[in-house]
């Protein structure tokens, strides 16, 4: 156990986590930034004299259930996690499920894109956040039903499942959707929400079924070509573009068009029809 190491990681750590990160208020008195001991040690579950020891390089050696929970509680990357547990010298624990919460520099991006759709996702394709052009080109999810938020549930179970995979395009995603599902209950093999969600595909689509078994897990990543159809400014041939954000199990989803092609113009259109487009559509 680097002892030493370890309490500077954790000070660190400690240091970049903010009260309203983990639904502290902040208060008026801190005097430094970040959460304070005690409130690790809170959200961690163990004593603050425990803690307070580890951050002073004079501790016992963690348990793999105080780990864990102080890699929750400072709310760790999953490189980060491991970095802890090697620095204990315990071998990592696997990363428990992707996260829930989109980065707020994430968030700043989506915001700043106001001309560009874009979305996030998590490893089961569980659409997170989103801006408004992407809410334009697809529809807004704030109005859709838990169930249709899942891009491969609606894929598959959707109200136009059976024939949306009848189109070539439809179907290669289709084949993408669930190798990175196979993917992900491999990474995150604690998770229940990506198990449950297999377990009601199977149940649902015998078309997931097929693929499901043919065990693939392996999908080659690069800009994609899409067509998509929106009901006000026709069809638009767009290239996708998949970026991952590192340490949480998401990806940043954003569509562009080709500079000057009738696509682009379209997508012009819709940034200034987007709005009252979405506002006439039912809830």
């Amino acid at each position: 156990m680097d002892r030493l190491h370890l309490a500077e990681f954790l000070r660190s750590r400690r240091g970049r986590v903010q009260p309203g990160d983990v639904g502290l208020a902040a208060g008026t008195r801190r005097r430094t930034p970040g959460l304070r001991r005690e409130e690790v040690a809170r959200l961690a579950g163990i004593s603050v004299d425990y803690y307070a020891r580890l951050e002073q390089a004079r501790g016992p050696r963690p348990s793999r259930q105080v780990l864990s929970a102080l890699a929750r509680a400072l709310r760790l990357y999953d490189a980060e996690r491991a970095h802890l547990y090697h620095l204990v010298g315990e071998v990592p624990a696997p990363p428990t499920g992707p996260s829930p919460d989109v980065p707020a520099g994430v968030l700043h991006l989506l915001d700043r894109l106001d001309d560009t759709p874009a979305y996030v996702i998590d490893v089961k394709y569980e659409i997170l956040a989103w801006n408004r052009m992407a809410a334009a080109l697809m529809g807004d999810p704030s109005g859709w039903p838990a169930e249709r938020r899942n891009m491969v549930w609606n894929l598959f179970a959707g109200e136009y499942s059976e024939l949306a995979l009848t189109e070539p395009q439809s179907s290669a995603f289709a084949d993408e959707c669930v190798a990175e599902l196979r993917a992900a209950a491999a990474q995150y093999p604690q998770d229940p929400g990506i198990h449950r969600l297999i377990a009601r595909l199977r149940s649902a689509s015998p078309e997931f079924v097929r693929r499901w078994e043919q065990l693939r897990v392996c999908v080659r990543r690069g800009s994609t070509a899409k067509q998509v159809r929106h009901p006000v400014v026709g069809e638009l041939a767009l290239e996708c573009e998949v970026l991952d954000i590192a340490g949480h199990g998401q990806r940043l989803i954003i569509y562009s068009a080709v500079p000057g092609s009738p696509s682009a113009e379209a997508l012009e259109l819709l940034s200034v029809v987007g709005t009252q487009w979405m506002a006439e559509q039912p809830t």
